[in-house]
């Protein structure tokens, strides 16, 4: 990987597309073990300085703007200042419903302009999708008005107010010099975020509020700090450890080979080969890349949280803290896709402030809470979204889910019938980003960036879910070769400003959506999508999606029959169980399954 210019793949960018569409991924997911995008550093230094602009300029508003703290220079003296983590926090959160921290940037696939977020929150007429639009009143329809605009401007206004104003005196932090942030203030926004959330589940989730809104709940409803740290502190154990949870299963140790392979600072190809079980043949994960998942991930997640919290021991939490830590840098030095590195520099801070300041052993135990009573209503926040997510995922997106980064997700790919059907994207949709290929186009020509446009196919592949959809597409696209195949998650961060990793985001309503704008005709864009799969069940649950036509197939596939192929698929498509088919509809692939379908679709 050049510091300027980008790792290729060794192909002619002439006779690339003139290739088979397998033998393509098949090149490009080779080329990705050793080089991974093989974007140039230059992309990476780009985060580095936005990290540190994200981490001096918190530090410089909150010496700032918060009198009681004794200045920038006194940073001995914010230690055990609960305000400065509550600013902190607002600082992060205001970092990302902008768009300026997870989902920004060449590396989230945005490259002119750098951002979506608030070049979309803050546009009538992008496309808006609401959680429950048939349910909730009030919310239906799918684009923004000029009422979600005002909302969104109030939100950043309520954040701004409470990152520069000065704490408030409160009984809750009696000895403070500092105070702390308004209850009001705190709970306008929770109520603000959740309003938002019903007209669109984009602008709430972009905000991070399942990593935080909890927390500023109970900051504005405790009376007592005590309550508020503990508060804090299990909201952060639940985190991790839900984290660590959703990586029991087949789909993680998928995840770090890829990640791996492009994280920037790793020389050479050696050690990238030996998390592939016989590279280049065999690019399933190797007994290296399982240590790396679940020794250095799935324990750490599991193990280190608990003793941060029960810990009465200074030394041993301190050993816990630097552990954890240690685990956040290593994350953030891979540069994971999506680029949520904000969230992670955050979350070492916050370990050490809340774990160190106010330990376990020294009255910050979960048995100090001013009533063990309150541990219901800190349960029942923190624990069920990631439950009821792991039990029905259809439900409940993977972040409140607690599911980050598990390869579990949500998940879809969409083909285009041809350049002239995917540019009517651009033609008639309100967006501030062209699509990619266009984006990519304008600054290294047509074929390079469909080079790249489809290493993301590539990448997709090399995890499990993207090696079912690629089944799918065999099944029900004439030929693969008369489509442009595209990552959703890169189509999505186009339509909607924002993406990560979440298909809830660019399901069938969404997809609706876009037809009433653009107007395909039957065969001309097809999505196939999955749906994350549950805790307790084998399967995953997939639909086929004409856009001019709806929902047209259902079905299943066993996740282990995905999980044991490579990502080009050499023995053809998985397995599928179909369970549901339109009257009249056929899949226009050659690839048909000869077993029958089951007893309700024959019915």
């Amino acid at each position: 990987m050049g510091f300027k210019t980008a790792d290729m793949p060794p192909v002619d960018p002439a006779q690339f597309e003139s290739m088979p569409f397998m033998d393509r991924i098949r090149l490009l997911a080779t080329h990705w073990a050793d080089y991974g995008f093989g974007s140039p550093k230059t992309f990476h230094m780009l985060y580095v300085y936005k990290l540190l602009f994200y981490i001096f300029g918190g530090i410089g508003v909150v010496a700032l703007t918060t009198p009681g703290l004794g200045g920038i220079m006194n940073l001995g003296g914010w230690w055990g200042e609960l305000i400065v983590y509550q600013k902190l926090m607002v600082w992060t959160i205001l970092f990302e419903i902008m768009g300026l921290a997870s989902s920004s940037g060449p590396l989230a696939f945005k490259f002119k302009p750098l951002i979506g977020g608030i070049l979309y929150f803050a546009r009538p007429n992008t496309l808006r999708v609401p959680p429950w639009p048939g349910k909730v009143p009030f919310t239906k329809g799918d684009h923004r008005t000029v009422f979600d605009v005002a909302l969104y401007y109030g939100l950043l206004a309520i954040l701004a107010f409470m990152l520069l104003g000065p704490g408030a005196t409160t009984s809750a932090a009696p000895e403070s010099a500092a105070g702390l942030i308004p209850p009001w203030a705190l709970l306008t926004y929770v109520g603000g975020i959740i309003l938002m959330g019903l007209r669109d589940k984009v602008v709430f989730l972009a905000a991070r509020s399942e990593q935080y809104i909890g927390v500023m709940f109970f900051f504005g409803v405790f009376a007592h700090q005590v309550d508020m740290v503990i508060a804090a502190k299990i909201a952060i154990v639940t985190i991790w450890m839900g984290a660590g949870i959703s990586k029991f299963g087949r789909h993680f140790t998928n995840v770090v080979p890829p990640m791996l392979s492009n994280t920037p600072w790793i020389p050479g190809t050696w050690f990238k080969r030996k998390l592939y079980r016989n590279y280049p043949e065999d690019l399933r994960p190797s007994k290296v890349a399982w240590a790396f998942a679940h020794i250095g991930g799935t324990v750490v997640e599991l193990v280190l949280p608990l003793v941060l919290l029960f810990s009465p021991n200074a030394t041993i939490t301190w050993l816990a803290i630097i552990g954890i830590i240690t685990f956040h840098i290593f994350i953030t030095s891979t540069f994971p896709l999506a680029v949520p590195l904000e969230w992670n520099v955050f979350f070492m801070f916050a370990a050490a402030f809340l774990f160190g300041a106010y330990p376990a052993g020294a009255g910050y135990a979960v048995t100090d809470l001013t009533s063990m009573w309150l541990l219901v209503p800190i349960l029942v926040v923190f624990l069920t979204f990631p439950i009821l997510g792991n039990l029905r995922p259809d439900l409940v997106s993977f972040l409140p889910s607690m599911r980050q980064y598990a390869g579990n997700w949500a998940s879809a790919t969409w083909a285009f019938r041809g350049d002239e059907a995917e540019a009517k994207l651009n033609t008639h949709l309100v967006k501030s980003n062209i699509n990619q290929i266009d984006q990519l186009s304008g600054a290294f020509g047509k074929e390079i960036a469909e080079i790249f446009m489809q290493k993301a196919m590539a990448w997709r592949t090399m995890h499990s879910q993207g090696r079912g959809l690629m089944s799918l597409m065999m099944r029900h696209l004439d030929q693969l070769e008369n489509y442009r195949i595209r990552e959703a998650e890169f189509v999505c961060t186009t339509l909607i400003g924002w993406q990560f990793g979440d298909g809830h985001l660019h399901n069938e309503a969404t997809i609706e959506a876009v037809q009433k704008r653009c107007n395909f005709a039957p065969g001309e864009l097809i999505v196939v999508w999955v749906e994350s799969q549950p805790i307790h069940k084998p399967t995953q649950e997939y639909k086929v999606i004409d856009a001019a036509l709806g929902v047209v197939e259902r079905g299943t596939w066993i996740v282990a029959d995905a999980v044991n192929e490579q990502p080009w698929l050499p023995n053809g498509p998985i397995k599928h169980e179909v369970t549901w088919r339109m009257p009249g509809y056929e899949p226009a692939g050659c690839h048909h399954h000869p077993e029958p379908v089951n007893a309700r679709l024959a019915a």
